[in-house]
């Protein structure tokens, strides 16, 4: 399910929380009918879960599980790229703080 890009993104954008299709579409770029068809299978491996209000699906995360998943499977990406990952700046940034002053 994750060799996908389109379907990483669109978890991606999901781990903030729910979104209904046509705003998952908007985040990815994407036709509302090819990313339906993204989340129709990424639905059947159960990484994500929907709800219906009116006529509109909204969509999420299955649980933290696949949260953590998506998570790490994008991590690994960024590692396998080279170079020095995005997460890693922000926990660099972190270290070199003063924990007297917090600068």
């Amino acid at each position: 399910m994750l060799s996908d890009p389109t379907r990483v993104r669109l978890l991606w954008a999901l781990l903030d929380g729910e979104m209904a299709v046509n705003e998952l579409a908007e985040a990815v770029g994407k036709s509302q009918a090819g990313v339906s068809q993204h989340l129709a299978k990424l639905r059947l491996a159960r990484l994500v879960r929907t709800r219906k209000q009116g006529n509109q699906v909204f969509y999420r995360i299955e649980n933290s599980h696949a949260s953590q998943l998506v998570q790490d499977a994008i991590y690994h990406a960024e590692h396998s790229s080279g170079g020095f990952p995005d997460h890693h700046r922000a926990a660099d940034a972190v270290s070199h703080l003063d924990p007297a002053t917090g600068t």
